[in-house]
């Protein structure tokens, strides 16, 4: 059964008329999804402090954001990093979208935080996107030290389109070795992440229509990032799913919701994750919609959601096996 609270906002968007992402033009979907935190996500908390910076990109800077923890002045040393990946079908999202979260995963976490903003479809399409967060990751790295984090202890993470970049990350980041980063990344967190652009999984047929996410706008997702081109839809970068290697990835906190489109993909690529040995966590909000980590302040869920993640991420980034590598 749907949540009640997940029912209650569908309908209100309904009521007001908001008009789904696939009609309007990318500028104004941005617009519009930047203005709807005000009405869905909880007042941002405070954190020790917050950064704005700048990594060396393929094709000039990308901006980043970088929180520290408030929990930071009891904690002595580097700092262990999520770099964060934000969602929005590669096309919408920035780094306010998702500031209120990646602050709470910083503090409930006590790890420092670093967004990403990435370049977006239509204006950069595929592999812009990778591109970016793979040189972002790298620059994170190797500046470590003098931003008070730890390079042996970077997590990444994302969700939806950002779970997507997260997990590609993670596979450049493996088949680059030593010449990718100076230490493997220890932890990938996969919030409902997209992972195949065949978009054949039952879930698109069955949660295509009614909950927000619909095919029409992740057909509209799709082809502002990927194009008209399908054939890049088979390229592992695009679909981390298809890769034919799974192994040897760092562990995992998968995330999916009953009522999303992406549901099965997160589920096979949870699965794949496991049976290739890497230790992975699946854990399925039956009945939450996409989008739900960020709708802490009308889904009593996303809390609880946010909170787990959280807890992974502890777990990964401060393990004994962690700190002695660091």
């Amino acid at each position: 059964m749907l949540h009640p609270q997940a029912r209650a906002f569908i309908d209100l968007l309904a009521a007001r008329g908001v008009p789904p992402t696939h009609t309007m033009a990318p500028e104004e979907a941005r617009r519009v999804y930047r203005e709807r935190r005000s009405f869905t996500q909880p007042e941002p908390p405070q954190v020790a402090r917050v950064e704005s910076l700048s990594a060396e990109g393929p094709a000039g800077a990308i901006p980043l954001r970088l929180y520290a923890p408030v929990s930071r002045q009891a904690q002595k040393g580097l700092l262990p990093v999520l770099v964060y990946f934000h969602g929005g079908g590669w096309v919408i999202g920035d780094l306010d979208t998702h500031d209120t979260l990646c602050r709470q995963l910083a503090n409930e976490a006590r790890c420092a935080v670093v967004s990403v903003d990435y370049r977006m479809g239509p204006e950069h399409p595929f592999p812009a996107a990778v591109d970016d967060c793979v040189a972002a990751t790298r620059w994170i790295a190797y500046q470590a030290e003098a931003l008070g984090l730890d390079a042996a202890r970077i997590a990444v993470g994302g969700d939806s389109a950002g779970g997507n970049l997260a997990a590609v990350v993670s596979l450049a980041a493996r088949d680059a070795g030593k010449e990718g980063l100076p230490h493997p990344i220890c932890f990938q967190l996969l919030i409902y992440p997209a992972t195949d652009m065949r978009r054949c999984a039952s879930s698109h047929s069955t949660n295509g229509e009614g909950y927000v996410l619909t095919r029409d706008t992740i057909g509209y997702f799709h082809d502002h990032y990927m194009g008209a081109d399908t054939a890049h839809d088979m390229d592992w970068r695009a679909s981390p799913l298809l890769h034919k290697d799974l192994g040897r990835l760092p562990p995992a906190l998968v995330i999916t919701a009953g009522y999303d489109p992406l549901r099965d993909e997160g589920l096979q690529y949870a699965q794949r994750l496991t049976e290739s040995g890497v230790r992975t966590v699946l854990v399925n909000f039956e009945r939450m919609i996409h989008g739900f980590i960020l709708m802490g302040k009308v889904l009593d869920e996303s809390s609880t959601a946010v909170s787990l993640c959280a807890l992974e991420l502890r777990k990964a980034l401060f393990s004994t096996a962690s700190v002695q590598r660091a």
